[in-house]
C-alpha cells in the first residue's frame, strides 16, 4: 500500500484483523506493516506507539458499536400504522440486529472488544454501552406498542424492567453466536477476516433467541 492511500482508519482495520487472529496483545507492528505491506517505519506517521494505536481503536470501536442501532428505519412508524404484532416486530428486529454484527467491521470490531474486556476498562465500558444503548432503545419500542395498544400497559418501571431483560437475553445470544461464527472463520480463512464473509446467517442462533423472546412475552402476558 502506498503512503498516499495509507490512513489511520486502514491501520486500525489491519489491526483489528491482526488482532482477529492473534489477540492484541501478540499482534506487534511489523504483523500490521506486513498485512498493509508497508514498512514498519511508516505506521509511526500515524501513531506514536502501539499503545496509541490500540487506544484510538478501542475509540473506533466504541464508535462503530453506538452507530448499530436495533431501532430500523420507519419502525414506529409501523408500530402506529401497520398490523403487525409486537412479537413480529421483535422478530425482525432481532433478525437484523444479529445480521449486522455478523458483518465486517462490526464482527471485528465486536470480538476485539469483549476480548479486551478482560483486559482494559475502556473496552468493559463500551460492552456496557452497548447494553444500555439497546435497552433504551427496546424501551422506547415496547412503550409505543403499549400506547397503540399492541401490548398491555405497564408502569414506567416495569418497562424498563421488561427492556433490561430482553436486552440481556438477546446479548447473551449474540455473544454466543459470535463465538461459534469466529470459530467457523478460523477454521475456514478463505472467507474470513480481510473480506465480506460468504458465510450464511447463524438462522438456529436467531431463532433460538426469537423463542426465548416469545416465551418470555407468554410468561408476562404480554
Amino acid at each position: 500500500m502506498s503512503r498516499k492511500n495509507l490512513s489511520r482508519e486502514k491501520i486500525i482495520q489491519s489491526f483489528l484483523t491482526a488482532s482477529f487472529e492473534k489477540s492484541a496483545g501478540a499482534t506487534s507492528l511489523a504483523d500490521i506493516a506486513d498485512a498493509l505491506e508497508i514498512k514498519k517505519a511508516s505506521l509511526y506517521n500515524h501513531f506514536e506507539s502501539k499503545e496509541q494505536m490500540y487506544d484510538e481503536t478501542l475509540s473506533y470501536c466504541k464508535t462503530e458499536i453506538e452507530n448499530v442501532s436495533f431501532i430500523a428505519d420507519k419502525v414506529f412508524d409501523s408500530i402506529k400504522n401497520s398490523k403487525i404484532s409486537a412479537l413480529s416486530l421483535f422478530k425482525k428486529l432481532i433478525s437484523r440486529y444479529f445480521e449486522l454484527f455478523e458483518l465486517e467491521p462490526a464482527f471485528q470490531v465486536y470480538i476485539f472488544v469483549h476480548t479486551e474486556q478482560y483486559y482494559n476498562l475502556s473496552a468493559y465500558e463500551i460492552i456496557n454501552n452497548q447494553y444500555e444503548q439497546l435497552t433504551e432503545e427496546i424501551r422506547k419500542i415496547l412503550t409505543a406498542c403499549m400506547t397503540e395498544e399492541k401490548l398491555a400497559d405497564r408502569s414506567e418501571k416495569e418497562t424498563k424492567d421488561m427492556a433490561a431483560y430482553i436486552s440481556s437475553m438477546i446479548l447473551h445470544q449474540l455473544d454466543l453466536c459470535i463465538a461459534n461464527r469466529k470459530e467457523i472463520v478460523r477454521q475456514n480463512p478463505e472467507s474470513g477476516a480481510g473480506s465480506l464473509f460468504e458465510l450464511p446467517s447463524d438462522s438456529l442462533a436467531v431463532n433460538k433467541t426469537l423463542k426465548l423472546i416469545e416465551s418470555y412475552f407468554k410468561a408476562v402476558s404480554l
